[in-house]
C-alpha cells in the first residue's frame, strides 16, 4: 500500500512537473532545456511527496498547492546539478545518465541551477489559493532550508570536512543542514499551507528531523557498502 502511494503520488508529481517549465522565447530555450533535462531526470521525488502526505493528512487538495510542490523539486534538482560538477563531487552520471555539465557544459549546469532555484520562488507566487501570508511563510521556509543557515551551509561544511575525521556532533550539523533542512521544509512547507496548529507542528516537526537525519545516515551507508 504505501509503494502504491509512492507511486502514485510520483505520478502527480511528475505531471505538475512538466506543466511549470516552458522557455518565454527562442533564446532562453536552450537555458530552459537544461533545466527541464534534470528537473525531469526521474528520482523518488520524496521532498515534494512528503509536503503532498502533510496537506493530505490535514484535510488540503495537494493540487490546490502544486506550485510549491514543484518548487521544491527546483530547489533539490539546482542542489543536485551544483553538486555533480567539476569543482564540487565531479560525476558523471546520475540516475543512469550523463550529468547537467556533460551534457551542456559546465557554464550552463550553473545557470540551470541558479535558475532551477529562483524559479522555485517565483512558483511560489504564482499559486492563487494560499493566502499572501502563506506565501511569505512558505518563502521564508524554503529560503532559509536553501540557502546558508540550511542546505548550502551543510554543502560548505561538507567540503570543509572532506578527508577529516569529524565528532558525531559536527556531524549532526553537517546532516542537518545538507539533507535535513530540506526534508524539514518538505514537512514545514504543508504545516504552512494547511495552517496547522501548534501541537500538529510540534509533532510533525520532531519526525522531520528524524527523518532527514535517517535519509542521510541510510545514505551514507549505502555509499561505503
Amino acid at each position: 500500500m504505501f509503494k502504491d502511494y509512492l507511486a502514485s503520488s510520483k505520478q502527480h508529481i511528475e505531471q505538475w512537473l512538466g506543466e511549470v517549465l516552458s522557455s518565454p522565447n527562442q533564446e532562453f530555450k536552450p537555458l530552459y532545456e537544461s533545466m527541464s533535462y534534470s528537473l525531469m531526470q526521474g528520482g523518488k521525488r520524496i521532498r515534494p511527496i512528503l509536503s503532498k502526505a502533510v496537506l493530505e493528512m490535514l484535510h488540503k487538495d495537494p493540487a490546490d498547492y502544486k506550485e510549491f510542490l514543484c518548487a521544491m523539486q527546483c530547489i533539490h534538482t539546482y542542489s543536485l546539478v551544483h553538486d555533480d560538477l567539476p569543482a564540487m563531487d565531479n560525476d558523471d552520471y546520475r540516475r543512469g545518465n550523463l550529468t547537467n555539465h556533460k551534457v551542456y557544459g559546465d557554464g550552463m549546469a550553473i545557470l540551470a541551477g541558479d535558475g532551477l532555484l529562483t524559479y522555485a520562488f517565483q512558483l511560489c507566487t504564482e499559486n492563487t489559493t494560499a493566502s499572501a501570508e502563506q506565501k511569505i511563510k512558505a518563502i521564508q521556509c524554503l529560503a532559509t532550508a536553501a540557502g546558508p543557515e540550511g542546505m548550502v551551509g551543510g554543502q560548505a561544511f561538507d567540503l570543509l570536512s572532506e578527508g577529516k575525521h569529524i565528532p558525531l556532533e559536527e556531524l549532526k550539523v553537517l546532516h542537518s543542514g545538507k539533507t535535513g533542512a530540506l526534508f524539514n521544509a518538505a514537512i514545514e512547507l504543508g504545516l504552512i499551507l494547511s495552517n496547522a496548529d501548534q501541537a500538529k507542528y510540534a509533532a510533525y516537526m520532531t519526525y522531520a528531523n528524524c527523518l532527514g537525519l535517517l535519509f542521510q545516515i541510510t545514505d551514507d551507508i549505502l555509499d561505503v557498502t
